[in-house]
């Protein structure tokens, strides 16, 4: 399913029918949530940094949360922000005389981090619109059940 859909000029009915054609062979009762529904389609692109994106240091500005780890929306991102902030304020506690250390400390966990979590997010997104969904997603689960 790899995002083969395109929004074009569908007027909402066609773009709906278009939508439900991703699920062909899904059992109808699921696919009429898609075209029986009484809300048109809004198209939503995904935007994202490159897994290995990093900044150049500004002295006494950094990012965190979404900022600095837009990535594709499989749950990781809220991880993230909260973890962000966390180690943020650990930071500047630990240097609190040394604004830009803290920073910099800061800084080289997360483009680490934050680098593995958007590897790991892609692969999720990709099982989720796999050609094989939903037994792909149905794989994953089980592939993750007790491997914490």
């Amino acid at each position: 399913m790899a995002c083969s859909f395109e929004m074009k000029a569908y007027d909402s009915h066609d773009a709906l029918v278009r939508i439900a054609t991703e699920f062909n062979g899904w059992d109808p009762a699921l696919t009429a949530l898609i075209t029986e529904g009484q809300t048109a389609p809004i198209f939503r692109p995904i935007h994202t940094l490159s897994a290995n994106h990093q900044w150049t240091r500004v002295p006494g500005v950094t990012l965190l949360g979404d900022a600095a780890n837009l990535m594709e929306p499989v749950g990781e991102g809220a991880n993230l922000a909260m973890l962000d902030g966390a180690e943020l304020g650990q930071d500047i506690a630990a240097y609190s005389d040394d604004l830009e250390s803290a920073l910099a400390a800061y800084e080289a966990r997360l483009f680490r981090r934050s680098e593995d979590a958007s590897i790991g997010s892609a692969k999720v997104l990709n099982i989720f619109l796999d050609d094989d969904t939903p037994q792909s997603i149905v794989r994953f689960f089980q592939s993750t059940v007790g491997s914490t």
